[in-house]
């Protein structure tokens, strides 16, 4: 291609589809050829295991649509590198009008395309950003004086009272705009020359063929209940509008999940202080055990509580928890154990394939009852109930514990005597 074609870029971030994309749509339809880039960022994959299953699957997702790109007779062009550094030599490579992509609202996203917007825009390159993977963006839902929602009923309320299904519809890739990728080939890197090599773990695809009783079955783990689709949702290899559309016309508790997602999404954009710290200051109080032991034997799966073993173990060996049996693990590590959230938090950061900062910071900030709208810090879920209750054949314990039944540990730690503990520190620790 020669230097002097005018081209614009768009960067798929958070969003691996060619399918209602919505960035990509507007990039295609600026009048100037596109280039897909995919940036592999050394400032997030340094951090990360050779063998994150994360990254083998983006990685995966990227193949996918550098297969589809062929049909347009185009590629996707795939970096590893500093984003700053990688930007430099496509300026030096081509003559970019436009920089598109979708928001993605995590602090170290927003400081990255921050730095980036001022970067290109010293090569009098403009960047545009678009809203696609939430419905709506932090200060689309307020209260009436302007404020941010901090408690959810009401936000669900405003979001489902805001929702508009023509609006919010899925947009198809209209067949003229993708005669404007620009037309050129180019080979994909293999994972391995990217740094990474193939993990072992998989992302199941999605589950959306039938939600009408999700309600009766999602409690259950033993039961193929849920969607599996939030590592989906979090990659964007499905769109929020293709999975909302869905949940509207089938079943309202699911879409109520969906919001949750939202919510939290926005707490952490109007108060990104949650990253690090309690939601709620008059929690700081709280006096956490240093117990790294203690701490150990929850992240194995060998506490002697059964359905807590049973989720640790299958978070350790497939990268997926079932939901209700994250609220008991993540209590039974606050409350039981009396350990800080921070480290659960950043433990089931390093091994789910779905983490997302919001939501994995928003639901561990409720088990500890130190988030916005928490469950009350008395509120001590019982993991024995709990498996009476959601798991009574034991099927799912049976699973994940083969020696359940023959040399299965005793309690690390008394529920009577733990729920005392944990109560008692609360209320020393609680400012009012």
């Amino acid at each position: 291609m020669e230097k002097n074609t005018e081209i614009v870029i768009f960067w798929f971030r958070r969003d691996l589809r060619l399918m209602d994309n919505t960035g990509l749509i507007q990039a295609l339809h600026s009048g100037y050829p596109v280039i897909p880039l995919f940036i592999f960022d050394e400032d997030i994959l340094n951090e990360l295991p050779k063998n994150d299953a994360r990254v083998s699957f983006i990685y995966q997702s990227l193949i996918n649509i550098h297969l589809q790109l062929k049909k347009y007779q185009s590629s996707l062009v795939i970096k590893r590198g500093h984003v700053a550094t990688v930007f430099d030599e496509l300026i030096a490579k081509y003559r970019i009008k436009k920089v598109f992509y979708n928001n993605d609202y995590e602090p170290y996203a927003l400081d990255r395309d921050q730095k980036i917007t001022t970067q290109l825009a010293q090569h009098n390159i403009q960047v545009q950003g678009f809203k696609d993977q939430v419905l709506f963006e932090k200060d689309e839902l307020l209260k009436d004086n302007g404020t941010p929602y901090t408690v959810y009923t009401p936000y669900n309320n405003k979001w489902l009272k805001a929702l508009i299904p023509e609006r919010h519809a899925v947009k198809p890739l209209a067949q003229q705009p993708t005669k404007n990728f620009l037309a050129f080939e180019t080979l994909a890197p293999s994972l391995e020359s990217l740094g990474f090599i193939k993990s072992k773990l998989t992302v199941r695809p999605p589950q959306l063929n039938d939600l009408n009783e999700y309600e009766l079955h999602r409690d259950f783990p033993a039961q193929r209940g849920t969607s599996y689709v939030s590592p989906h949702l979090r990659f964007g290899t499905i769109s929020i509008r293709a999975v909302v559309s869905l949940a509207i016309n089938t079943n309202s508790t699911y879409l109520n999940e969906l919001i949750w997602r939202e919510f939290f999404m926005q707490i952490l954009a109007h108060y990104p202080h949650v990253v690090t710290r309690n939601f709620k200051p008059a929690y700081d109080g709280i006096i956490w055990r240093d117990a790294p032991e203690d701490f150990e034997r929850w992240c194995s799966g060998t506490t002697g509580y059964p359905l807590v073993d049973a989720g640790m173990r299958q978070l350790n060996q497939t990268g997926y928890m079932h939901n209700r049996v994250r609220m008991v693990t993540a209590s039974f590590l606050c409350k039981h154990l009396l350990i800080d959230w921070r480290l659960g938090e950043a433990y089931f950061a390093e091994k789910l394939l779905d983490y997302e900062l919001s939501s994995n910071n928003g639901n561990w900030q409720w088990a500890a009852g130190t988030g916005c709208d928490a469950a009350p810090y008395f509120r001590i879920f019982n993991p024995t109930l709990q498996l009476n209750k959601f798991d009574k054949e034991l099927s799912y314990v049976q699973q994940w514990i083969p020696e359940y039944k023959t040399n299965y540990i005793p309690p690390m730690v008394d529920h009577k005597f733990a729920r005392t503990r944990a109560l008692e520190t609360y209320k020393r620790g609680i400012k009012r």
